[in-house]
């Protein structure tokens, strides 16, 4: 470990991770409760619109946290985030005050638009911040970080299920509130310096970034399709319980962070250029055994396995553009996830009026999906076509 980075800022940062991750998955694990006619009573078009704000903010943040490093530090970047988070969680935490009013939609906008804040400002910070204090293994260090993420995203659906069974759903962002605000209070404490400036502008994008963006958008959009909307899907058209319908959120999430250690390991036997073009391929099949889940088990059996398709994708193009365009890696990154972003939002967004305006089952939108997949894994042909294979991680 550098000098410069204490066990208590690298424990932060990788804490940091995890907090994160159940911020991220909180309103998707919740959806139940923002359909349900008992809770929000949210139609599919209001639910997909509540997360128009967040993908807004995320990308702004993603767009402009490099410029806003350069002025306030990375520190005030991850200070930034965690403000956001702090701001959404408390809201959504006081929402079940107004639940019934027409103000309600409204402050579940602005939380997601706080959470969009957040993820954006966050993310990039940490990724930055663990990069710069494991410059000689950032590989590893990066990895462990992004698993630590799938493990937050991976338990939001559990304890969204937990405090549901317990009669009090708004726990979960209580308890959220309560660990950001800890978060804070560290951060504060914590100098966070890296040796470098991480920061400096590096010029323009080169032509081929709008290949890797197409592919970080098609995988925003499939992997949204599964985060977004599965636990509706389940529960609504398959008539299968919210607690086993958030099982299957969180199979898929699982998966997600299993696949990325096991990819891990094994790519160091098989070509990363092979997996990256297999995974889509693998999604294709997935959301076809997806549409056609009938119950609890099949349920969650398909989603584990479509997490297991998107587990390292998103991963494998930012290393790929980092390892092509070295002194453009940090730009890159940003504007990667922002593009990661405007998937997201397509699909959390773009499912409603796919319902409502054309009558499409959640199950046809699943089984359309495989389109998109399928449409991504050409995509990840063309990067794959001269980008240089990431370091194995070690």
């Amino acid at each position: 470990m550098p000098q410069h980075a204490s066990r208590f800022e690298i424990g932060l940062l990788y804490l940091a991770g995890v907090v994160q991750g159940l911020a991220l998955v909180t309103f998707p694990a919740a959806s139940a409760i923002f359909a349900s006619p008992s809770g929000f009573a949210l139609s599919s078009t209001r639910y997909g619109a509540m997360f128009i704000p967040q993908v807004v903010m995320a990308i702004c943040a993603a767009a402009f946290g490099a410029r806003f490093a350069r002025r306030y530090s990375l520190r005030g970047v991850l200070l930034l985030g965690l403000c956001g988070d702090l701001l959404s969680m408390a809201l959504l935490a006081t929402s079940p005050l107004l639940m019934g009013t027409s103000t309600a939609f409204v402050l579940l906008c602005i939380a997601t638009g706080a959470l969009g804040l957040g993820f954006g400002a966050t993310v990039m910070a940490l990724n930055t911040l663990v990069e710069g204090f494991f410059a000689e293994r950032a590989d590893s260090a990066v990895l462990v970080l992004n698993a630590l993420l799938g493990v937050g995203t991976a338990l939001a659906p559990v304890l969204v299920a937990l405090f549901t069974g317990l009669g009090i759903w708004w726990g979960l962002p209580l308890l959220m509130t309560l660990l950001v605000a800890v978060l804070l209070g560290g951060t504060l404490r914590a100098p966070l310096r890296l040796s470098y400036d991480a920061a400096t502008p590096a010029g323009s994008l080169p032509g081929r970034f709008w290949i890797y963006a197409a592919a970080v958008l098609l995988y925003g959009l499939v992997e949204t399709l599964s985060g977004n909307w599965g636990t509706l899907y389940l529960s609504t058209q398959r008539g299968v319980s919210v607690q086993d319908a958030s099982f299957a959120l969180t199979a898929f999430w699982v998966m997600v962070t299993l696949g990325r250690i096991l990819i891990a390991f094994i790519d160091r036997l098989i070509p990363a250029r092979w997996i990256y073009v297999a995974l889509p391929v693998l999604l294709a099949v997935a959301f076809q055994v997806v549409a056609r889940a009938s119950g609890a088990a099949a349920g969650i059996v398909a989603f584990g396995v479509a997490g297991l398709a998107c587990s390292a994708f998103l991963p494998f193009s930012i290393s790929f553009g980092g390892a092509e365009f070295p002194r453009q890696a940090a730009m890159m990154s940003g504007a990667l996830i922002a593009f990661y972003q405007a998937g997201y939002g397509i699909a959390a967004f773009g499912v409603g009026p796919l319902r409502q305006l054309a009558g499409f089952a959640y199950s046809t939108v699943f089984s359309v999906g495989s389109l998109a997949a399928l449409a991504l894994a050409i995509v990840a042909l063309l990067v794959t076509r001269r980008a240089p294979a990431p370091p194995p991680a070690r």
